[in-house]
């Protein structure tokens, strides 16, 4: 089997990671995502999140680091959303936008993930918690799609290739939680 494939992967891993570790590019806005959530946790808000597929998946997963563990014990900072009863009742673009309108309050923060940028649900998502006055925060690939100019901060991860994407918002998810633990929870990390 040749292999060739494996190794381009691995390349194209490899340079995504050092365009992260760019700090001119990336760090500034890292900063700033754990600023906005660490604030909002402090105060006592909500973080939600939501994504389509793998992002979905994503999403969850930053969901439960903050209402689990990451480094340490702490108090829980989140819990992860509904989904398939507004898919049944209002349809597929509603669950995320609806979730927003049931838990969302200004001062909250919304994390939306995508690898597109384009998810209609995403999209209906970020729009309904810009009404309610909540914070949105995107981690996006490709050139950032229609959530870009929806999002208050974002990275966006300047590949076409969704599995490379979602490999850096994994990266993003975690340093973001450590991030705010250090803030929050600094015991932890003495």
């Amino acid at each position: 089997m040749d292999s060739t494939w494996l190794d381009q992967h691995l390349r194209d891993s490899e340079s995504l990671v050092g365009w992260l570790r760019d700090a001119e590019r990336t760090t500034g806005v890292i900063t700033r995502l754990i600023g906005h959530l660490s604030s909002a946790l402090s105060a006592g808000q909500r973080v939600l999140t939501c994504g389509n597929g793998g992002s979905m998946s994503d999403a969850i997963h930053f969901a439960e680091e903050l209402s689990g563990r990451f480094r340490g014990d702490r108090q829980a900072m989140s819990d992860p959303a509904h989904l398939t009863c507004v898919a049944n009742d209002f349809g597929f673009d509603q669950v995320f936008a609806r979730g927003v309108e049931a838990w969302g309050k200004s001062g909250d923060v919304l994390v939306v993930l995508s690898t597109s940028g384009n998810s209609a649900n995403v999209v209906k998502a970020a729009d309904a918690a810009k009404v309610r006055g909540l914070t949105v925060i995107g981690l996006l690939g490709r050139d950032g799609g229609a959530l870009l100019s929806r999002c208050d901060d974002a990275i966006v991860v300047p590949s076409q290739d969704s599995g490379r994407v979602q490999e850096i918002h994994i990266k993003v998810i975690h340093l973001v939680i450590e991030g705010i633990e250090r803030e929050l929870v600094p015991q932890n990390y003495a």
